[in-house]
C-alpha cells in the first residue's frame, strides 16, 4: 500500500490508455448492447463487465506466487487517485485566489456534474470542497479498504463498481431500473469504507463538530455513504457546504452540510490536506497492525 501511494504521488494517473478509461469504454459498449428497462438487464451487464476482470486479477495473483507483490502495487497505483484529487482541485483554489471566477468555474466543471456557469465564488469553492471530501472515499480510502481485505482483486472490484455507479447509477428514466444494480452494489461496497473515512476526518479535524454534523446531517442526504463522509468532513473543516445546486438548468434543494464559515479557495486546500493526513493515518495504523500480527506469528 505504501509503495502504491508513493508511486501515485510520483507519477500521478497514466496520461495514456488509463485502464479505467478503457473500462469506461467497455461499459459504454455493454450498455449500448444490453440496455433494457429492467433490473435484471443491469445485473447481467454489471456481472459481464466486472466479474471477468476481478477473476483475471485473482488468477494473475495466484499464478505469480511470491511475485504477486508487483501486481498488487501496480493495481493499487492504478485504482487510487490521491494525486489526481490535487491535480483537479488546486487549479480551482488558485483561480479563486486570483479572482478568476471564469477560470474557477471551468476548473470545477472538471470535478462535478452540476452546472457551473451560474456559480459564484463560494458556490464554486463549495463544489470543489465537496468533491475532494467525497472522492477521498471513492478514489482513495474505498480502494485502500478493499485492497486490505481482498488484495488486488478487491481493489479492482471496488474501483470498477464505483466507476459503473458513476456511469449507470442515476435516478433517471434511462437508468432507474438498468442502473439499480450498479448503485446498490456500490452502496454495499462503500458502507464500511465511507464510515471509516468519516471517522478519519473526525479524528484529524474538529472532532466534536464533525460528530455532530455526521449524526444530525448525514441522514438527511440522499446517499447513505456520501452523507456521512461529507457531513463529517465539512464539520471537521468548520465550513458550511451543501445547499441548493444547479443540475440541468434547475436549482435542486439539498441539505446543508457542516457548519461555520462560507467556503473559499482555502477550504479546498484544507480539504485536500485533510485527505492526505488521513492517508498517512491509515498507512501508520495498518503498518502497526502488520507489525503486531508479524510479532504474534513469531512469538
Amino acid at each position: 500500500m505504501l509503495l502504491a501511494v508513493l508511486l501515485d504521488a510520483w507519477l500521478g494517473e497514466p496520461r495514456r490508455l488509463h485502464p479505467l478509461v478503457l473500462f469506461g469504454r467497455l461499459a459504454a459498449w455493454a450498455e449500448s448492447r444490453w440496455h433494457a428497462d429492467r433490473r435484471s438487464a443491469g445485473v447481467l451487464a454489471w456481472c459481464a463487465v466486472v466479474l471477468p476482470l476481478v477473476a483475471l486479477a485473482w488468477l494473475l495473483r495466484a499464478w505469480l506466487g511470491p511475485l504477486h507483490l508487483a501486481l498488487d502495487v501496480l493495481v493499487l497505483y492504478l485504482v487510487i487517485g490521491l494525486r489526481s484529487l490535487g491535480d483537479h482541485a488546486l487549479p480551482v483554489a488558485r483561480a479563486l485566489a486570483a479572482g478568476d471566477i471564469l477560470g474557477a468555474r471551468t476548473a470545477v466543471g472538471r470535478m462535478v456534474s452540476r452546472d457551473t456557469a451560474a456559480l459564484d465564488d463560494a458556490q464554486v469553492a463549495a463544489a470543489a470542497t465537496e468533491s475532494v471530501l467525497e472522492n477521498g472515499n471513492d478514489a482513495v480510502f474505498g480502494a485502500l479498504f478493499w485492497f486490505l481485505v481482498l488484495g488486488a482483486p478487491g481493489a479492482v472490484l471496488y474501483r470498477l463498481a464505483n466507476t459503473l455507479d458513476a456511469m449507470w447509477g442515476y435516478r433517471t428514466e434511462r437508468y432507474e431500473r438498468f442502473g439499480w444494480a450498479a448503485a446498490r452494489i456500490d452502496d454495499v461496497l462503500n458502507f464500511l469504507p465511507a464510515r471509516l473515512t468519516a471517522m478519519s476526518y473526525l479524528l484529524l479535524g474538529d472532532a466534536a463538530r464533525a460528530w455532530r454534523c455526521w449524526r444530525v446531517q448525514a441522514p438527511q442526504w440522499d446517499s447513505p455513504n456520501a452523507g456521512p463522509v461529507m457531513a463529517a468532513g465539512a464539520g471537521a473543516l468548520g465550513v458550511c457546504l451543501g445547499g441548493a445546486a444547479p443540475y440541468d438548468g434547475v436549482w435542486e434543494p439539498r441539505p446543508v452540510l457542516g457548519e461555520g464559515d462560507a467556503p473559499d479557495g482555502q477550504s479546498i486546500v484544507r480539504a485536500l490536506q485533510l485527505v492526505r493526513r488521513c492517508v498517512v493515518l491509515w498507512l501508520v495504523v495498518i503498518t502497526l497492525l502488520g507489525v503486531v500480527r508479524w510479532g504474534a506469528g513469531h512469538a
